[in-house]
């Protein structure tokens, strides 16, 4: 794809978008490329065995001679997550508020990539000349600190990227979003906005973050006398300062579980960005010191998550600690849609030892619900509207907004993953398209597990596999031993001899019927057993295993 210098604005979604996760946009003028956040996503159930899915940099590689920088909004895993695995690809400077580079900096030691990467922290108000943009960055309010919304301006026009945003005019720490500064902005011009869609679907406005807090203390002046379990995300460092805070004042102590939550607690407080008073927190070996009724923990695993701590906890695997009759476990969140069932199980196993369990009213969103969206969008008053960070369901529900707030349908772009929108003052179109998805992160292998290897997987796990061993004589060509047939997954074979005596007779009908054909070709001898030994298999079994021929050749 030809590009003309000087001419328009390019925004290419490379992650993103019809997904909550995987967030990053590459910016392109002329000979310049900015990236605009680089993270992960987590797995969908089908995908067996996959730890994490990274977004697909093809296109940025192809073009690494032009991109000047990545551009950090904030901290969370489905913004930062990927990086890592990025910056091996690719070394490009990246740009961040203090606490996100923190946050940032501890997956860069754990990669061995701190001091191969350049890195500047970048307060809120300030701003950075990359090739032919310059990005200030602005003060905005989530659920975790140092969040920011991103002005990008170009020679095209000013696009204003909110990053994951709400209004919250009373947060737990540091200063409120600044409003004004969007409005200054607006007043000057705004070709694009792009705008957080998550709540978009949501009425009114979303709660502060302080009222989780008032929430916290009512839970701790009701249950004086049980021990404190609260699941809440990793990453929410507000969330995590407000139960310090009541566990305090009710003269209780507080242990961390979990690595990620760990890892995050401790980024944040070396920064200045969590207040612990002076021996509150304690290691989980001291717990056993203190009584049930002094003791709040503070644990990842709010999303019914397999192997976090909670889960564990839930189903006496964890090491550590028991779930007690009596203890009172709080869920200080929202189960993110397809983790439903995950919470319900836990929830169902924390209430079998006898636990109380308090999930109501213990959380509040970090997103913008519709009426913070309106004044976004009132503020700012841009010509284009790109709905992004979201579902195509929260996408569209923020183009109906925008619609409502008198922006012309043709001036609304619901793009997909790998999109090419072109802008300019007179005219915006989506011009192309670049190569996009997800790479697999099985492990240590990035990228080595694909559609094919997935396939298998499923096909294993619904219908296990059988194995078939045989031995033939190098020049004679007569079965030696075997067949034998291993089956695992598909029958318990003591249980199902009649079958597998069956499936045997089988197997050398096929493979007598090769040899009398005088077939010496292994793969077509391989593919006769497999294509008899199905057919047979889902004649009498309406399964379909997989087949895995093995022949092994001896000399005579």
């Amino acid at each position: 794809m030809k590009i003309v210098k000087n001419s328009k604005l390019r925004i290419i979604p490379l992650g993103g978008l019809e997904q909550i996760g995987m967030n990053i946009t590459a910016f392109e003028y002329g000979d310049s490329i900015i990236v605009v956040d680089c993270g992960l996503a987590f797995p969908e159930n089908d995908m067996l065995g996959i730890d994490l899915v990274i977004p697909d940099i093809t296109y940025l590689k192809e073009n690494v001679h032009k991109v000047k920088g990545f551009v950090f909004t904030h901290g969370h895993e489905d913004h930062i997550g990927a990086l890592p695995y990025v910056l091996k690809q690719i070394n490009i400077p990246i740009y961040a508020t203090k606490l996100t580079m923190g946050l940032i900096e501890h997956k860069l030691r754990e990669h061995n990539l701190i001091r191969s990467t350049k890195r500047k922290v970048v307060k809120p108000g300030q701003s950075i000349n990359l090739g032919d943009f310059r990005i200030e960055f602005i003060k905005t309010n989530h659920s975790i600190q140092d969040a920011v919304a991103l002005a990008i301006y170009s020679p095209a026009g000013t696009v204003v990227h909110t990053g994951d945003f709400k209004v919250d005019y009373t947060p737990v720490f540091g200063d409120a979003i600044d409003l004004q500064r969007f409005a200054e902005i607006g007043k000057k011009g705004v070709l694009a906005l792009m705008c957080d869609s998550t709540n978009a679907e949501r009425k009114g406005f979303t709660a502060s973050e302080r009222t989780v807090g008032h929430t916290f203390d009512n839970i701790f002046a009701e249950h004086t006398n049980t021990r404190i379990i609260i699941a809440t995300f990793a990453s929410n460092v507000d969330r995590v300062q407000q139960i310090i805070n009541s566990a305090y004042k009710y003269g209780r102590k507080v242990v961390v579980e979990g690595r990620s939550m760990v890892n995050v607690i401790t980024t944040a407080s070396e920064l200045g960005y969590l207040n612990i008073p002076e021996n509150t927190l304690i290691d989980l070996e001291r717990m056993k010191n203190y009584p049930d009724e002094q003791m709040v923990l503070i644990t990842t695993g709010s999303q019914g998550e397999s192997m976090a701590a909670l889960s564990r906890m839930a189903a006496n695997m964890h090491k550590k600690v028991m779930i007690k009759p009596g203890d009172t476990v709080i869920f200080s969140s929202n189960p993110i849609p397809g983790n439903e069932k995950a919470v319900s199980k836990v929830i169902n196993e924390l209430y079998m030892k006898g636990a109380d369990v308090i999930f109501q009213d213990a959380h509040v969103s970090g997103h913008a619900c519709q009426e913070e969206i309106k004044l976004i969008y009132s503020l700012v008053r841009p010509r284009y509207a790109i709905p992004v960070h979201g579902e195509y369901r929260h996408l569209t529900a923020q183009a109906k907004l925008a619609q409502e707030l008198g922006i012309p349908k043709d001036r609304i772009f619901i793009l997909k993953s790998g999109d090419v929108l072109e802008l300019s003052e007179d005219k915006a179109c989506v011009a192309g398209h670049v190569q996009t998805g997800g790479i697999l992160v099985d492990g240590l292998g990035v990228g080595d597990v694909g559609n094919i290897v997935l396939r298998d997987r499923q096909h294993l796990a619904e219908d296990g596999i059988l194995i078939v061993v045989l031995t033939l004589g190098k020049y004679s060509n007569q079965v030696l031993a075997g067949p034998d047939i291993v089956s695992r997954g598909f029958v318990y074979v003591r249980e199902s001899e009649d079958l597998m005596d069956e499936a045997r007779s089988v197997v050398e009908n096929a493979l007598n019927n090769c040899l009398e054909r005088r077939m010496t070709d292994w793969g077509k001898i391989k593919n006769s057993i497999r294509d008899s030994l199905s057919e047979f298999l889902w004649k009498r079994t309406k399964r379909s295993p997989m087949i895995l021929p093995i022949i092994m050749e001896v000399d005579e």
